[in-house]
């Protein structure tokens, strides 16, 4: 099945081209034929694709709307230029779509129909800044491609829909979960789904024998506690804020603070979530940047204190919701680094690792040090009783797998 893969976002969408099936899934041989991103929609948009043989090509167009984006994108995926080998919008059988929000309706992929349109609507409010743009997504794809075409929902929420009430309910009046289901959701969870996944696949163990946590750390960043295939508990809650420390988000902090910071830099409420949000993390840390690159330059070539801050903070929190995931699952087998930094910054992980040695955890620097640009494999001793892996996500191959699992009704692994 050939699967088109979109994230919408505002004036984004990140694409991608997929070939799979059953005996695909099960061999770990889906083909992707085409991948990239759509930025800057609404004007002159800079097109990024990267073909199989992974060279990154650009180019720009005008692309008034997410509609017109997506209208180009079909356009250029069955233009002989793209390298995918399809001819005509017939070719593609189906269209996957990420989901940022689908609330307690939604515990699994779904197929995109009217009733569950009216669901991603009513989540609206809990995910204002995302389900609008993934609805629109949909409504673009099905303009391009014709109602006839199916489309599936993944939801980034609905892996952690497995969290025991006693995770996922915060110690607040209980008949305002009861009214507003105001809960712990979490997210990324597609990505860390994945990731569980992938390791499995690796160490060859079975679902039912796996304790991990898995740690998603990128510009967003998010730690889950995963017992045989189920998400336990997650670092994320209602939104996206809570947690780790982040590119631009502050991560966990005192409630308190939004009321007084609001009176002491007169600001409103909104303002303020809009600071923790924009503004803090390593950004506001260190006064200089979100990209964790830079800051470990900084810190090592500068010796820039706040750098060093920054750093010394993503880490020092990582580390404590290690620490708290290994009681909560009553020990593991391993932790496990995906996402940006996670998969692309060696040092951060031995900082991370540093103080987890009481757990069994001992890092081979050697093997650490290879462990980038997309590589993936144990990065522990062989003495370590609690290991590291560096497995990179991927996201879009798992919403592809989903699609085709959901429009064919056929049951594969992954």
């Amino acid at each position: 099945m050939n699967v088109l893969v979109l994230n919408a976002g505002s004036a984004t969408v990140k694409f991608q081209v997929v070939v799979t099936d059953a005996d695909r899934i099960a061999a770990d041989q889906d083909a992707k034929l085409l991948r990239g991103q759509i930025e800057r929609i609404g004007g002159e948009a800079v097109i990024t694709v990267r073909g199989a043989d992974g060279v990154n090509r650009k180019r720009t167009a005008q692309l008034r709307d997410m509609r017109s984006a997506v209208e180009w994108l079909v356009g250029f995926i069955t233009d002989p230029e793209s390298g995918t080998g399809l001819s005509s919008r017939a070719e593609l059988q189906a269209v996957g779509h990420r989901v940022v929000h689908g609330g307690e309706q939604f515990r699994r992929s779904s197929l995109i129909d009217e009733a569950v349109l009216r669901g991603i609507e009513e989540n609206v409010e809990l995910a204002p800044l995302h389900n609008p743009h993934n609805l629109r997504g949909i409504d673009a794809a099905r303009a391009a491609l014709g109602s006839g075409v199916p489309q599936v929902a993944v939801f980034d929420t609905a892996f952690h829909q497995t969290l025991p009430e006693h995770a996922y309910l915060y110690a607040i009046p209980y008949p305002l979960y009861r009214r507003h289901k105001i809960r712990r959701y979490g997210f990324h969870g597609t990505s860390h789904r994945s990731i569980a996944y992938r390791f499995r696949k690796l160490t060859g163990r079975e679902r039912a024998d796996v304790r991990i946590v898995t740690l998603h750390l990128g510009n967003g960043c998010s730690a889950c506690a995963i017992r045989a295939g189920e998400s336990i508990d997650t670092s994320m809650g209602f939104t996206p804020l809570e947690g780790l420390v982040m590119g631009t988000r502050a991560g966990d902090i005192d409630a308190a603070l939004l009321d007084y910071i609001a009176a002491k830099e007169g600001l409103s409420l909104t303002q303020v979530e809009a600071l923790l949000n924009t503004q803090s993390g390593l950004l506001g840390l260190s006064g200089l940047t979100n990209d964790m690159r830079d800051l470990l330059l900084e810190a090592r070539e500068m010796q820039d204190r706040r750098a060093r801050l920054a750093i010394e903070i993503f880490c020092y929190r990582v580390r404590k919701y290690v620490g708290s995931y290994l009681a909560v699952l009553g020990g593991a087998d391993a932790v496990v680094f995906a996402g940006g930094i996670g998969e692309n910054a060696p040092e951060v992980r031995a900082r991370i690792a540093e103080g987890l040695a009481w757990a069994g955890l001992h890092l081979d620097e050697a093997a650490n040090a290879r462990m980038v640009g997309g590589h993936e494999g144990c990065i522990s001793t062989p003495a370590s009783t609690l290991q590291a892996w560096v497995v990179p996500t991927d996201e879009e191959l798992l919403i592809a797998r989903d699609t085709y699992r959901v429009v064919t009704g056929i049951t594969a692994p992954g």
